[in-house]
């Protein structure tokens, strides 16, 4: 009776080892792919600060050749 009771604890020892290892190659590829997605969005976002800065200084410009042309005289 005990050999059988020893048996069936290595049987679920074992069980819980295959999932907690397969957990963990989960989380793995998760945090993989957390760091990958978190470069790009660190990416897009300094794409998003340049273009921002280059349309307002595109505005600016705008601004400023519109006004120097209500300036001068016709």
């Amino acid at each position: 009776m005990e050999r059988a009771e020893n048996e069936r604890l290595r049987r679920v020892a074992r069980q819980l080892d295959q999932g907690n290892t397969s957990l963990c190659l989960e989380n793995l590829l998760i945090m993989q792919e957390n760091d990958r997605l978190r470069r790009k969005a660190q990416q897009l976002d300094q794409e998003n600060k340049a273009l921002l800065a280059e349309l307002k200084q595109r505005e600016q410009g705008t601004s400023a050749s519109a006004s120097t042309n209500l300036k001068q005289p016709k």
